[in-house]
């Protein structure tokens, strides 16, 4: 992990690390536009092209968001950390390109302590935010964890939540397969051979969906972790409600989530546990579903 900003790596997951100071030196340094911008008290890095701003009102843009902030008593170098410095990474090679429909967003306070509820997460606010904006129907691809594995996850969480609460929420149904099969394209495009639809772990898209906006969140695993989770998955269709939500695991059904995910929140979760092989995996695929 050399140079901008893989240079800055080890001291953003340091245990006692200012994340919103160091994030906001490392995208100085690196020349890419931005603002600050505060929503019900949290503070979220906005990346965009130049004058681009002006063309939202009028475009659907491409959003990518990956947060920032991390559990307590962890690095955090898989959740979330890998995944902002590969799109910071991701804004540097669009900002050289021709593409000007974009904005990358780094998310604050995804993680939740246990007495409070998705409505506290930022992205429930930031997509009120979008909403006063105009923008509800941007597409909106969430990155996180995608810094261990060499198979692209494109999650299915919010479909099958919306499968278990019945009717209703028709709009977001249909945007979410949109965002899906445009995540598909994407990956077939690239020829990438490792790609797997499964439900995951919630991200931001918790917050986006109880607030009314679709968003796909695109994850990595390991392919062994991802055949054992395949497995899972075929013989109890019901072990997604394990991944989705603390409640719902057992010590058995816990034993049973990707090793990967179970490090996630806590001290494991280090740098060791990355697979920077693959990071190149992650910039293409952000970066072509700027293109599209």
């Amino acid at each position: 992990m050399k140079g901008i900003p893989w240079g800055r790596f080890r001291e953003f997951i340091g245990p006692d690390a200012d994340r919103f100071v160091i994030l906001k030196d490392i995208l100085e340094t690196t020349m890419l536009e931005f603002r600050i911008v505060t929503i019900a008290g949290n503070r979220h890095f906005f990346i965009t092209p130049q004058a681009v701003e002006e063309e939202f009102p009028r475009r659907r843009p491409v959003i990518l968001t990956a947060h920032y902030d991390r559990s307590p008593g962890s690095p955090g170098a898989n959740d979330n950390s890998a995944a902002v410095f590969l799109l910071i990474e991701t804004a540097m090679k669009l900002k050289s390109g021709k593409e000007r429909n974009w904005l990358i967003i780094f998310t604050d306070k995804e993680e939740l302590s246990r007495n409070e509820t998705i409505r506290n997460q930022g992205s429930y606010t930031l997509a009120s935010g979008f909403k006063d904006a105009g923008m509800e129907n941007a597409r909106i691809f969430s990155f996180d964890a995608c810094g261990a594995g060499d198979t692209l996850i494109i999650s299915t969480s919010v479909e099958y939540l919306l499968k278990k609460e019945g009717k209703g929420n028709e709009k977001i149904r249909q945007s979410l397969l949109e965002l899906r099969e445009t995540a598909l394209e994407t990956a077939r495009d690239l020829r990438m051979a490792k790609v797997l639809l499964a439900p995951t772990p919630f991200s931001d898209d918790a917050g986006f969906f109880r607030a009314g906006v679709a968003a796909q969140t695109i994850t990595m695993l390991p392919s062994g972790e991802c055949t054992q989770l395949v497995s899972v998955l075929r013989r109890n269709p019901q072990f997604a409600d394990a991944l989705l939500s603390r409640e719902e695991q057992s010590a058995y059904n816990r034993r049973l989530i990707p090793e990967t995910w179970r490090s996630l929140n806590s001290p494991s979760d280090s740098h060791l546990r990355l697979t920077p092989r693959n990071f190149r995996t992650v910039i293409r695929f952000a970066e072509a579903l700027c293109g599209r």
